[in-house]
C-alpha cells in the first residue's frame, strides 16, 4: 500500500480497530448486489417465460438439410428482449446426450434469428434455452422473411444463405444511434423529359396517385436516364409510399444519388452500396427499416432493402453481370424485384438503353407494358451509326497503323476537332471457342444447339451434350474454317498513341476505371462497362473487334454485344450535333443491324421468338449442376426430377487456374469436374428447383462426400 493510501486510511478509519475504507466499500457492494443469475449461456435452473415460452429460431447454417426452424425455450429474463425478428445466439449440435433439469445443454454457440414465439413446441423432447439476445433491434420483419423464403425456394437454396445477402452485419455503434423522423412527402414532380415517351407522363401520374404500373422502359440515349428515375421515385414518394432503385455498380448509383438530391433534397433517400463501409451501410439500412427513409438506391444487395409501404421497385440495365449475385443461391436482381412487385402489389420499372430477352418476355406475357419513345424522338437523340466489316479492315491500307479502316480513321480525326473520342475494345479474358472464319457465326451442335469447342487440334465437340462433331460446316454460309482472336485495350491504346501522337490517350478498365473525362480532345480507350462519361458527350466512338463479342460461346452473345455497344454509343452526342459511331463488325449480323437502326426492342423480340422455338431460356427454365464425375452421377441418380426434364451432358468442366477467381458454380482451383444442364418447359421451374433442393438436402444429411454445386438459371450456359 502506498503512503498516500496509508494516510487516507489513518485519517478516515473512524473508531480504533475499524476496517480500512476500501474493504468497507467492497463489503457494502456485496451486500447491495442482487442474487446471482443463472449461467447466461445455458440458463441452468432459470425460470421460463410465462407467456409464449417457446421461440422458433432460424440458425445461421447455410446447409439445405437444416433449412428449417428449431425450437428453443425462452428464459424469463430474456422474455422482453426476445421478440420476433431479433438476432439471438443459441446452442446447436448437442443432440440429446446432455439433459439437466429437463433442458438440453451442450453444443456450440451459433447466431440466428428469432422468427416467432409460440405457446408449445412440436418437438416432444427437452428444449435448450436461448443463450443470448444479441440485440433488441428487430431486423427480420415478416415481409423480409417471406421474400427471403420465396427467393430461397426459387433458386434451390437455403433461407440462411439468402438472409446473409439480405441483412447486413450488425454494427453496435450504428445501432445505438437514433434515426431521425421521416421527412414529409414531396409534391408530385413535373414529367420533364418523361414527355419524350409515349406513356411517360401517364406512368408518373399513376405512381403519384397510388397506382402500381409495371413497365419495361427503353430509355433514349443520353444522360437524362438518372433524372428520369429520380422523377419516378419522387412521384412514388408523393403518394406516401416508398421506392427502391437497384443499379449494377457504384458509378450509376452515384448518378442516381445526385439526381435524387436535386429532386428531393438532402435526407430523403439512402444509398446502399458496398463502398460505404460496414458502419454507414448498416446505419442507412436501419434508417430504411425504421421508416426514417422511404427511398433507396443501391447495388444488388439493396434488392432486399426493407422499404416500408413499397410503391415502386426499379432496376436499371438488368442485363449487366453486376445484377447476378456471386454467392449462393445466386439470385438475380430482376427476378427478386419481380417477386417483390407481385408480393407487395407495387409498381415495377425495368429500364435500360437496350432490352433483354427477359424484359421482352415480360411484355409479351402481359405482365408489364412497354414504355418507349417514337421513332422521331429516337432519331433526334441517337448518334449516327456506321459499320465496317472485318473484310474491309483487312483490305484497307490505313488499317496497318492502328487497326483502323479509312472510315474509322476519318471519324476519329474529325471527332478530335470537337471533343473526346471513345474507343471500346473487348474485355480481356474471353475464352475463345469456335466461330466461322467467313461470317463469324458461332459454331453450334446439330443435336442440342450448344456451342462447339476444340479439345485438341483435330476434334470438335459440344460443350453441352458432349457429342463429337467430326464434319462441321457453317449453317449460314457453308464455310468450313474456324477462328478465334481477341486484341485487348492496352495494345489498342499503344497503337492509337502511335497513330495520333499529338493527342493524349487515356485508358479505363479493370486497373483504373475513370468516372468522367473533360470535353477537351482526347482518345479514351475503354473496356465494355468501364466507359467514363464525357462532359457534353463524346464527339465520336469506335467499337472495335465486334466479332470477338459476337463469337462468345453463349446464348447471350448477341444480346450482350448489342447492350455493350449501345451503352457506349449512348454516351455520344446526337447525330444533329455531329455524333458518329463506327462499329467494326459484319454489317449483316442481327445485333449490328439493331444498333444501326437503334432498335434493341426488335432484336430482343426476335431473339425471344427463336429461343421459344428451340426451348431455350428464358422460355424454358434451366439448372446447371456440376461436381466430380462420381458425385454428379450419384446426385442425378438420386434426384427425382420432373418427368418433362431433359438432361444435357455431362460434359467436362475445365479446372480453375491458380491465382484467378473461381467462377460461380465452377469447380475449385485445380479440380476438374463435369457439368450437366437440366432443362424443363414453362411451368415446371418450381418443381425442378424443389427436386434439386430435396436431393441436395438428402445428400448433405448423409454426409455425401464430394460437393455438388447447383445454380438455377445460370447466366452462362455456353
Amino acid at each position: 500500500m502506498s503512503s498516500a493510501n496509508g494516510r487516507s486510511d489513518d485519517g478516515a478509519g473512524g473508531a480504533e480497530g475499524a476496517p480500512p475504507e476500501q474493504l468497507a466499500l467492497i463489503r457494502e457492494a456485496v451486500r447491495q448486489a442482487k442474487a446471482p443469475k443463472a449461467k447466461p449461456r445455458t440458463w441452468r435452473g432459470a425460470p421460463l417465460a410465462k407467456d409464449l415460452p417457446v421461440a422458433r429460431v432460424l440458425v445461421d447454417k447455410g446447409v439445405l438439410h437444416l433449412d428449417r426452424y428449431f425450437d428453443y425455450a425462452v428464459p424469463e429474463d430474456l422474455d422482453e428482449a426476445a421478440q420476433p425478428g431479433v438476432r439471438v445466439r443459441v446452442r446447436f449440435g448437442a443432440g440429446g446426450r446432455t439433459v439437466r433439469e429437463g433442458r438440453r445443454e451442450g453444443g456450440s454457440l451459433i447466431d440466428g434469428y428469432l422468427v416467432e414465439r409460440v405457446a408449445e413446441s412440436d418437438y416432444s423432447g427437452p428444449l435448450a434455452a436461448l443463450a443470448q439476445v444479441v440485440s433488441p433491434e428487430p431486423v427480420l420483419g415478416p415481409e423480409l422473411l417471406g421474400l427471403a423464403r420465396a427467393v430461397a425456394d426459387r433458386y434451390a437454396g437455403s433461407l440462411a444463405d439468402v438472409l446473409q445477402l439480405a441483412v447486413p452485419p450488425r454494427h453496435a455503434r450504428a445501432e445505438a444511434r437514433e434515426s431521425p423522423a421521416p421527412p414529409p412527402a414531396p409534391s408530385a414532380p413535373d414529367p420533364g423529359t418523361w414527355r419524350r415517351y409515349a406513356r411517360g407522363a401517364d406512368f408518373l401520374t399513376s405512381l403519384a396517385s397510388g397506382g402500381a404500373p409495371r413497365a419495361v422502359w427503353t430509355a433514349l440515349p443520353g444522360p437524362e436516364w438518372a433524372e428520369e428515375i429520380a422523377r419516378a421515385v419522387r412521384a412514388t414518394l408523393a403518394s406516401g409510399r416508398g421506392a427502391l432503385v437497384v443499379v449494377p455498380a457504384g458509378r450509376p448509383a452515384a448518378r442516381v444519388d445526385a439526381a435524387l438530391k436535386a429532386q428531393l433534397g438532402e435526407g430523403q433517400h439512402a444509398v446502399l452500396t458496398a463502398d460505404a463501409g460496414p458502419e454507414r451501410r448498416y446505419r442507412d439500412w436501419l434508417a430504411v427499416r425504421r421508416g426514417s427513409v422511404r427511398a433507396v438506391v443501391g447495388t444488388r444487395a439493396a434488392m432486399f432493402a426493407p422499404v416500408r409501404d413499397l410503391g415502386l421497385v426499379a432496376v436499371w440495365d438488368d442485363g449487366d453481370d453486376g445484377h447476378s449475385d456471386d454467392n449462393a443461391p445466386f439470385p438475380h436482381v430482376r427476378e427478386v424485384l419481380e417477386l417483390r412487385a407481385s408480393r407487395d402489389k407495387c409498381g415495377f420499372l425495368l429500364g435500360g438503353w437496350t432490352c433483354t430477352v427477359e424484359a421482352a418476355q415480360l411484355v409479351e406475357s402481359g405482365w408489364a407494358l412497354p414504355l418507349a419513345a417514337d421513332r422521331e424522338q429516337v432519331r433526334a437523340a441517337a448518334p449516327l451509326v456506321r459499320t465496317v466489316s472485318d473484310t474491309d479492315l483487312a483490305r484497307d491500307e490505313a488499317a496497318r497503323a492502328a487497326r483502323l479502316p479509312t472510315l474509322a480513321w476519318q471519324t476519329v480525326r474529325e471527332g478530335l476537332k470537337h471533343g473526346p473520342v471513345l474507343v471500346q475494345v473487348p474485355r480481356r479474358g474471353y475464352v475463345p471457342r469456335m466461330a466461322c472464319a467467313r461470317c463469324r457465326e458461332p459454331a453450334r451442335c446439330r443435336h442440342c444447339a450448344g456451342p462447339l469447342e476444340a479439345r485438341d487440334a483435330r476434334a470438335l465437340c459440344c460443350a453441352w451434350c458432349g457429342r463429337d462433331e467430326p464434319a462441321w460446316h457453317c449453317q449460314e454460309c457453308g464455310g468450313f474454317r474456324l477462328r478465334a482472336q481477341v486484341v485487348g485495350a492496352r495494345r489498342t491504346a499503344e497503337e492509337l498513341g502511335r497513330a495520333f501522337p499529338a493527342v493524349p490517350v487515356r485508358t479505363s478498365g479493370r486497373e483504373q476505371v475513370l468516372d468522367t473525362v473533360p470535353a477537351t480532345p482526347a482518345l479514351v480507350v475503354s473496356t465494355p462497362g468501364a466507359e467514363p462519361v464525357a462532359e457534353g458527350g463524346y464527339a465520336a466512338a469506335l467499337l472495335l473487334d465486334g466479332w470477338a463479342m459476337l463469337g462468345r460461346p453463349d446464348l447471350r452473345a448477341g444480346e450482350d454485344a448489342l447492350r455493350r455497344w449501345t451503352g457506349a454509343a449512348a454516351l455520344v452526342r446526337p447525330q444533329a450535333a455531329g455524333g458518329t459511331v463506327v462499329v467494326v463488325a459484319e454489317p449483316t449480323l442481327r445485333p449490328v443491324q439493331a444498333l444501326v437502326r437503334w432498335d434493341p426492342v426488335g432484336h430482343a423480340v426476335r431473339e425471344l421468338a427463336e429461343r421459344a422455338e428451340l426451348g431455350f431460356p428464358p422460355v424454358s427454365r434451366m439448372a446447371a449442376v456440376s461436381g466430380a464425375p462420381e458425385a454428379l452421377a450419384g446426385f442425378l441418380a438420386a434426384a427425382e426430377l420432373p418427368r418433362d426434364a431433359e438432361v444435357l451432358g455431362p460434359v467436362p468442366v475445365a479446372a480453375g487456374e491458380p491465382g484467378r477467381p473461381r467462377r460461380p458454380g465452377g469447380p475449385p482451383v485445380g479440380e476438374p469436374g463435369e457439368r450437366v444442364l437440366i432443362r424443363v418447359p414453362p411451368g415446371s421451374g418450381a418443381a425442378l428447383a424443389a427436386a434439386l433442393k430435396s436431393a441436395q438436402a438428402a445428400r448433405m444429411a448423409r454426409g455425401g462426400g464430394e460437393p455438388v454445386r447447383i445454380r438455377i438459371d445460370p447466366p452462362d450456359i455456353g
